[in-house]
C-alpha cells in the first residue's frame, strides 16, 4: 500500500476517531485533495464519511503500535486524535511524539484542566468547552456593543 508519491513531499494526515469531528475533518481534507487516513476501532463509524471520501480507512485501535505502523504514521505530516476519550487521545499523542518523533500532533480534550498541561509538551489541544466559552463571551460582548 503506497500512500505518498515520491515525486514531491505531500501532506499526509492521520486522523484517529471517525465520529462527527474526525469524519468531518477527513471529508474536508479529502475534498481539498489531501492524503488522509482515518482510523477507528468501530467499523460502523466510517459510515459518517461522505460517499466522495477519497482517503483511506483503517479499522483498528490506534493505541496499538502495529496499527500506527500500518497507517504509516511515520510518514504523516500531522496526527490528529479526536476520539471521544481524553485519555485515549493523550496516550496516542504521547506515543506518536515519542515513537515517531512527530512535530504536528493535535488532540481534542473535553477536560479543560488537561489542555494547558499538554500544550507545554508540544501537543496542540482543542478543547470544545474552552472554545465555546470564548465564543459565547465574544457574542455577549459584541451584542452589548451593538445595543449602546
Amino acid at each position: 500500500m503506497k500512500l505518498i508519491s515520491n515525486k514531491k513531499k505531500e501532506n499526509y494526515t492521520v486522523i484517529i476517531g471517525s465520529g462527527r469531528l474526525g469524519s468531518g475533518l477527513a471529508n474536508a481534507l479529502s475534498d481539498d485533495g489531501a492524503n488522509v487516513m482515518i482510523i477507528d476501532s468501530d467499523k460502523n463509524s466510517f459510515r459518517k464519511l461522505s460517499p466522495s471520501f477519497g482517503g483511506l480507512t483503517l479499522l483498528g485501535d490506534a493505541t496499538d503500535i502495529d496499527v500506527l505502523h500500518e497507517a504509516q504514521a511515520e510518514k504523516a505530516t500531522a496526527i490528529v486524535a479526536v476520539t471521544d476519550n481524553d485519555n485515549t487521545n493523550i496516550m496516542i499523542a504521547q506515543m506518536v511524539k515519542e515513537l515517531f518523533k512527530k512535530e504536528r500532533v493535535i488532540i481534542r480534550l473535553y477536560d479543560p484542566e488537561l489542555e494547558c498541561v499538554y500544550g507545554e509538551h508540544g501537543i496542540d489541544t482543542i478543547c470544545p468547552a474552552v472554545l465555546s466559552a470564548k465564543e459565547i463571551n465574544r457574542l455577549l460582548i459584541s451584542g452589548n456593543k451593538e445595543k449602546k
